[in-house]
């Protein structure tokens, strides 16, 4: 390779780094717990005639369609009905009839004064504020200031009502900037909830609000919760069962394709020092989008984020400075001859991405829409170029601000190239190159999106990182600038995920034509995945069988 064909920013590497390049760190992760197990899975549940399957699911479903049309009423009881759908994970089959009742509801929710309130209660206001927030409308919060002392702070006559206070605290989760009557009722509720009450649905919701949970895991939990519910529905709950089951049977032949694919690719075996984790990468695939028509979209997403996962330990780890060069130079143009310029097992994975976006490509040819396969190479190059830079500080300069680190940690998150390589299949047609033209851009959802990736995974991983030997991450970074402790400096770092969250809140509440909220969540899913993953327990991607249990239990056990 001529040295005149090598990008400036990727020459002039002096002689203290090559101190490191005779020596290959390793994080010494742990194997796949998973193995083939997918290869030739099949659920036992579902020997039943697929067929004869799907005729009761379409019985069934058409009549929990006639529970949301029959009664044109907006009372509490049509509202629990939507959150149980919801809950459930079935409202995919009936986003216009869901829409056509709060629209209804928000129309008369707009015209709520005192005395209408008076009759209601706080459960009421706050399920209904929430599903509102939830389906982008504005949702005033004046109601709440009904249930206000008059000094501002919340009634203590209410605290002895779970199911209000349940409610109040969902609601106070998709709060924008500037409520703080919201701000005081998560402070309010957060207290008397820890205090008061010891059930798990309180315990659940401490762990994890409902918007940030990631839809297929919490049907699958409420499902159970639902059942022993004495004023549950049959109906609505037997098609719950039987949509998870179905549904799961399509995920569960994914994935043995998919393992096939990567028992194919032998990263195991060829890349011993990356995380194995393609089952993983399953669930963060179902955790952007689960409901069966976007199988297509799944296997691509699935491919280039389990390719992207080596190249992060490539970066992260193995990697000599000297190698990360020629490999950055290599993705600035993604040509299968270009591989040949690089060691043996940076070849294997540049060939796969090669392979992986050629045949994407080759698909997407046939519905003019293979430009999208340039706007997904584009954001992987600016990824690789990031990686690139990060490995630099730890070579050359591992002591960034932490200005210095958020500028190019933001980029090794990866979101950006996620939410575009997301959109890649998906086959609706208000997917258009407008939409990428937007995400190229950086808005401020996918921002904020990338901000709760990066500081969740800094927090939660750190302690490990710098065992390993990883350059510093957000938390030492914001020590070393501010002159905080670590307890201060995490827990600063945590307020800035809060106002991350109320970014992505304040943006779902703007849907437009161009871009609506099938997109828009998209970026709201990939935030959501990152707070399961990395949690108070620590990084549960990397050290993975803290994830065995939720893989479990929706992608082999079936509901019964």
């Amino acid at each position: 390779m001529a040295a005149n064909n090598i990008p400036p920013f990727l020459t002039g590497l002096d002689e203290k780094t090559q101190l490191h390049e005779a020596t290959r760190r390793s994080a010494n992760y742990h194997p796949s717990i998973w193995g083939d197990f997918f290869l030739s899975f099949s659920s036992p549940q579902m020997d039943k005639n697929t067929k004869d399957l799907q005729e009761d699911h379409e019985q069934l479903k058409q009549k929990v369609r006639n529970m949301l049309v029959e009664d044109p009423d907006i009372s509490l009881r049509k509202l629990e009905l939507i959150n149980n759908v919801q809950r459930l994970g079935v409202s995919y089959h009936f986003e216009k009839e869901v829409r056509a009742i709060l629209q209804k509801t928000f129309e008369v929710n707009d015209d709520l004064n005192a005395k209408d309130i008076e009759a209601d209660d706080l459960h009421v206001i706050s399920l209904r504020f929430r599903l509102l927030r939830q389906e982008a409308y504005y949702a005033s919060t004046g109601p709440f200031e009904y249930f206000l002392e008059s000094d501002g702070k919340f009634k203590e006559s209410m605290i002895n009502n779970v199911d209000a206070m349940l409610s109040l605290y969902e609601a106070s989760h998709v709060r924008v900037h500037g409520e703080k009557i919201l701000d005081e009722a998560l402070i309010f509720t957060t207290t008397h909830l820890q205090t008061l009450f010891t059930n798990s649905k309180v315990s659940e919701a401490l762990e994890q609000p409902i918007c940030k949970r990631l839809a297929r895991i919490d049907a699958r939990k409420y499902i159970s919760i639902y059942q022993l519910d004495e004023s549950h529905d049959a109906v609505l709950l037997e098609f719950a069962k039987l949509d998870f089951n179905l549904l799961q049977r399509q995920h569960q032949k994914e994935l043995g394709s998919l393992t096939r694919w990567w028992k194919e690719l032998d990263a195991a075996e060829k890349l011993p020092f990356a995380r194995d984790r393609m089952v993983e990468c399953y669930l963060w695939t179902l955790g952007v989008y689960f409901e069966p028509q976007y199988g297509f979209a799944r296997d691509f997403f699935l491919k280039i984020i389990s390719l992207t996962s080596i190249l992060d330990d490539i970066y992260d780890v193995y990697g000599t400075l000297e190698e990360l060069r020629l490999f950055t130079h290599a993705f600035q143009r993604l040509y299968e001859s270009n591989a040949n310029e690089l060691p043996e097992y940076m070849k294997i994975v540049y060939t796969a991405f090669v392979d992986a976006y050629a045949e994407m490509d080759k698909k997407l040819v046939a519905t003019g829409e293979s430009y999208r396969i340039n706007y997904a190479k584009i954001e992987m190059k600016k990824l690789v170029d990031a990686y690139y830079e990060e490995a630099k500080w730890l070579y050359v300069d591992g002591s960034p601000t932490y200005d210095q680190y958020m500028r190019v940690a933001l980029q090794t998150g990866a979101h950006l190239m996620l939410a575009t390589t997301s959109l890649v299949g998906m086959q609706e047609e208000f997917v258009t190159k407008e939409t990428f033209d937007w995400l190229s851009q950086d808005p401020l959802i996918v921002r904020a999106s990338a901000i709760i990736g990066r500081l969740k995974d800094d927090i939660a991983g750190h302690k490990f990182e710098q065992e390993r030997g990883h350059v510093d991450s957000a938390v030492e970074c914001y020590i070393r600038q501010y002159g905080k402790s670590e307890e201060e400096a995490v827990r600063e770092l945590e307020e800035q995920v809060t106002n991350a969250w109320k970014d992505i809140n304040q943006e779902c509440l703007k849907p437009t034509a161009t871009f609506p909220m099938p997109i828009l969540i998209r970026v709201v899913n990939l935030a959501r995945v990152i707070d399961l993953v990395y949690d108070a327990d620590g990084d549960s991607y990397t050290h993975s069988s803290k994830l065995k249990s939720i893989i479990t239990s929706i992608l082999v056990d079936p509901v019964l």
